[in-house]
Formats: C-alpha cells, structure tokens, sequence
C-alpha cells in the first residue's frame, strides 16, 4: 500500500473545514454531495429535512454560488449553472430580501396570515424593477399590496414563470434556519406551515421552485400539514443522510482537494479522479467506487489513524469507534461533528504525541470526540436553551441508569417547576413541548431530540457525543469534559 508522510496527513487533517453553520459561503474543494443529497439539489425537491450540522445552511449558502451550482449539476444532480437562486428566509439578517424574526412577529400580530406574508416575500424576489411593490419600502406595505392585489401578484408569478420557461431554466426561492423565525411553537409552526403552502403554490409553476430546509424535529404533520396537498410536499421530503461511508467519502473529498491533493490521490489508489475547473482551479470527486467499499475505506483509514483505539483490540477499531461515538441515538452523525473531530485529533497528536508513527493517536482521537460533543453541546444550547438547564444539573451521574434517579435529581434541584413557571410566562424560546407533564413530559421531548434512549429494560442512556459534554460518565466509556 502506497505510503503517505506522517507530518503532511497532520497537516492536511488539521486543515479539513469547519462548516458553514453561520451561512459562510464554502470553498469549492469542500463541496461534497453524497448520493443520498443528489435528490436534495433538485428544483422540484420543496422539503430538505436534517438533523443539526447535516448540511442544511451548507446548501443553502452553497447553492446561492453559480460555480458551487456548476460544480453540483455536474455531480449527477439536475441542478444547473443557471438556474436563477434568490433566498427567501436564512441565518443572515438580510432584511432587504426578507423579514426577520421580529418583523415576522410584528406582520402576524398585525392580522396578516403567515401565507400571504410568504407570499409577499416570493413576489419581492420575482419582481423586476419597475413593478408597483417596489415602490414599497417595508414588508408590511409590500404584504399589504399583496393582500390588497391578488390577482396582479398572481399575474407576477405567471409572467416570471413565462419568462423562465423561455430560458430553460429555473429561479430557486431558498429558505433555511426557520428555527429563527419565532420563540414559540404555536407560531413557528404557524410561520413553517404559510411557507410550505406557498412552496406547493409554486410548485404548479413550470418553472418557480421554493426549497425549505428543515430540522427533522421541526416536523409535526398535525401542526404543519392541515393544508390542501400537504401530504404531497411531506412525503416527498428528502432528509440529509450521513451513513458512515458517506463521512468517510467527505474525508477522503477534503483530503484529495486539499494543500497536499496530489499525495492523497495517489495514497488512496481509488482509481481515476474526475475533475472539473471550477473558478480557474480542478476540482476532484472522489470515485464512487472507493465510497461503497468500507474494507478499503477501513484500510486507508487505519493507515492514518492506527488499527486500535488502544494497545490491543479490546478498545474497539478507530474507523468504526469514531463515528459510533459521535452518533446521537438515531444512529445519526453530523459531518460537522466528525470532521471537527478528527481536525483536534490532528492538532492534539502533533501537540502531544509528535512522534508517533501514524496521523492521529488513539488518545488524540479520544479528545477530538471530547471536543466534537462540546460543539454539539453548544449547538444544542443554541437551538433549545432550556435542554442545558435540564442536563447539567445531572453532571457526575453515570448511564444507563433507572429514569427516576434523573427525576429525583430534577426535584431536588426545582429545575422543571422553575421551568415550567417561565415557560408560562413566555420566559423560554422554544420550550419543552411536555412541560405540562414536568418529568416525563421533559423525558419525552429529550427523548425526540435523539439525546435521551429508552433502553429496553426501561433505563435511560445517553450517547456519548451529549454525555461527554455534559459530564456524565460511562463506564468504558470516553471520559467526560472536564
């Protein structure tokens, strides 16, 4: 087997990108599309659903690019060049493409619907410059003027779609991070909901196509989906999937475009590279034959990262262990968490074990999973506030253990009756769904974020990317952070 130098797999490790949670636009070389997203990229795909750091606000900032949309239509998708891509709601605050949170807040306590609302954001981003809602200056007027105007708005959409059609091409309405557009449930649902109607409104367009990025626990049919023909935008979602030959696919992709390309290239011996320029610069996809090999995947990967978590076997097999333990307890692992992962691994085997004789040492892939799960923690905290007063005070306990060790726990401390009481108040953004029901209600909404596990003798654990970050311990397990 080909042979790489150590320090350059170091270096090159340390390298891979930290994503684009906050809608930074990505690097060319970093775009990735496994096969489970082809489908995803597609116009006429209205609904991406995904768990945090799958990918969602890396396709939308990605797809807002023309060369990263050559680079896609390239890769099996039917996504062109060309197509036209507006974005209709995101993680930037760009009020002059759409409104904001509070602006939202404000439109719908003022009796507007949150479907003529979207309307009026969708007619914005058609409309050319000499049509009467530009001379609207804030999104209340222009969603009056759509109110007030339905048969002109209408006549907009169906001149636009002419006008495309005559192209051949599409225009892609991009919306993502929806989590920000309210700080209850009843009005987020509310908001998500006008939204999809209106992205199935569109749909019967040839060519005006409205792509929303969800989170999969964003997805509640009852509140969502009482809409005509909702059922054929829900079940035609396509989630952001990332098996483990995927991750290892995004890895070999980073490595092979990186500083040191060529040397990985001709390392993994995965046959021929195809390549496109993209902004005066190749870019290589990896083979897809390679990706659906895990024995090579595996062999390679060892190569980097030794054969065992340890001294022996006994500790569990580095290509394997990493992705089991960055998985919530759907099984499921963000990119984001993976390659943060291994890019501390890289850092800390220079720092404290130079000269061992692979890219990463066991102990420095143990810290990088230390690491991942305090990003994960982080996002967690961002997404659901209340989920960190909820887990701390359970810092020190060990799991699995029995549901009424992590009650009692609760009670001792008064965190859900204080909860509660906020969470009434309207004190708590986003809050527990089951609050109502204190103990088990708050078991129920852990349990549907994929950080609490029913086990089967009625126990509750936690996986190990929540656990180490929140400092519970496991027996044989990674150490919590201190």
């Amino acid at each position: 087997m080909t042979a790489i130098d150590v320090d350059q797999a170091r270096q090159a490790i340390g390298d891979l990108p930290a994503g684009t949670s906050h809608g930074e636009t990505p690097s060319p070389e970093h775009v990735y599309l496994p096969r489970s997203h082809v489908r995803a990229m597609d116009p006429n795909t209205l609904l991406v659903t995904g768990m945090r750091g799958a990918g969602k606000t890396f396709w939308w900032s990605a797809l807002q690019e023309g060369v990263v949309r050559q680079l896609v239509g390239g890769q099996r998708s039917a996504l062109g060049e060309n197509t036209e891509v507006r974005t209709g709601f995101g993680v930037r605050p760009l009020l002059d493409e759409y409104p904001n949170k509070d602006v939202l807040h404000s439109l719908i306590a003022g009796g507007f619907e949150p479907r003529t609302i979207w309307r009026a954001v969708h007619a914005w981003q058609l409309a050319p410059g000499d049509h009467p809602i530009r001379q609207h200056d804030t999104w209340r007027a222009r969603t009056r003027y759509v109110a007030a105007n339905a048969e002109a708005t209408e006549r907009l959409f169906q001149e636009r779609d002419a006008e495309l059609d005559r192209k051949g091409v599409y225009l892609l309405i991009l919306c993502d991070a929806l989590d920000r557009c309210a700080d209850d449930w009843k009005e987020m649902y509310r908001t998500i909901r006008g939204l999809l109607q209106t992205a199935m409104e569109l749909r019967s367009y040839r060519r005006l196509r409205v792509k929303v990025f969800l989170r999969s626990d964003q997805i509640d049919e009852s509140r969502i989906g009482d809409f005509p023909d909702a059922s054929k935008v829900l079940s035609s979602a396509v989630e952001l999937s990332w098996p483990r030959h995927e991750l290892y696919g995004l890895l070999w992709h980073c490595l092979a475009n990186g500083r040191f390309g060529a040397e990985f290239r001709t390392f993994f011996q995965a046959g021929d590279w195809p390549a496109m320029t993209v902004a005066g610069r190749p870019v290589f996809s990896v083979p897809r034959s390679s990706i659906f090999r895990e024995e090579y995947q595996r062999e390679k990967f060892h190569a980097l990262a030794g054969q065992w978590m340890g001294t022996d076997h006994r500790r569990g097999f580095p290509y394997t262990w990493i992705p089991n333990h960055l998985a919530d307890t759907d099984g499921r692992v963000s990119p984001r968490s993976f390659l943060a992962a291994l890019r501390t691994a890289a850092d800390e085997t220079t720092d404290r074990h130079s000269e061992h004789r692979h890219a990463l040492h066991y102990d420095s892939i143990k810290r990088g999973v230390q690491a991942a799960s305090k990003i994960r923690v982080s996002e967690l905290q961002e997404d659901y506030p209340w989920v960190h007063r909820v887990l701390s005070p359970l810092r020190g306990m060990v799991v699995p253990c029995e549901f009424d060790e992590i009650a009692q726990r609760w009670k001792r401390k008064g965190v859900l009756h204080r909860l509660a009481e906020e969470t009434e108040q309207n004190e708590v953004k986003l809050p527990p769904r089951h609050i109502d029901r204190l103990e088990e209600g708050v078991r129920e909404d852990l349990e549907t974020l994929r950080v609490f596990m029913h086990m089967r003798d009625g126990r509750v654990n936690i996986p190990d990317v929540f656990r180490v970050g929140y400092g519970l311990g496991r027996r044989g397990g990674v150490k919590p952070v201190e």
